[in-house]
């Protein structure tokens, strides 16, 4: 298991000696999921903080229509959960599955617990990683109202480099609020706009 993505991820917000590094990782899981996998299903009672290290994965929810409303995506070095299982203990109303093959490392509930006992310091990491999010979605249902899609787009564009390109049409259009054949159109005239990519 290489443990680098997720220690930085950490070094980001907390410094850890080798011990506390070597006991965090030891607390880990790493697990694959193939392209379309669940990692969690609506009403599953979500046990783990996921840390992504390779492909991408997206939470969503489903409506009584049957329409997918797409409302993360994590590529790697990204975290996502369901927040509300995952504290409460309850079943969820979210899924999570793989958009393309992925590795992840996964942290139960009950060993994050016994992280914060004896690493207090991960309690602040996850106080601001958890603030963060609380952050990113207000801003998100800010941007869907006072922002054109188009806007939100190239701030899609900013936030995710990497996923314009290899992640179905369907779920950006789906995150952005949108018809796919909009968001067809949007794209076109987004990169037209930026011109060319260059070459190597």
């Amino acid at each position: 298991m290489d443990a680098s993505p997720i220690l930085k991820n950490v070094s980001r917000h907390i410094d850890l000696d080798t011990a506390e590094e070597q006991f965090f990782v030891s607390l880990l899981r790493e697990k694959e999921f193939e392209k379309k996998a669940f990692v969690l299903r609506e009403q599953e009672i979500g046990r783990d903080s996921i840390f992504v290290t390779r492909g991408c994965l997206r939470a969503y929810t489903i409506d009584h229509e049957g329409m997918e409303h797409v409302l993360q995506f994590a590529p790697p070095g990204w975290w996502i959960a369901d927040m509300y299982s995952l504290i409460s203990g309850k079943p969820g109303s979210l899924n999570i599955d793989a958009v393309e093959d992925a590795t992840v490392l996964l942290l139960s509930r009950e060993k994050q617990e016994s992280l914060f006992a004896r690493v207090p310091k991960f309690e602040r990491f996850f106080r601001i990683i958890t603030e963060n999010s609380l952050v990113a979605s207000r801003q998100r249902v800010l941007d869907n109202l006072s922002l054109s899609a188009r806007e939100r787009f190239a701030d899609f564009c900013h936030q995710f480099p990497s996923l314009a390109d290899c992640v179905p049409q369907k779920m950006i259009a789906s995150y952005l609020g949108i018809t796919p054949e909009f968001f067809s159109k949007i794209k076109s005239e987004y990169f037209r706009q930026k011109g060319p990519k260059s070459g190597p």
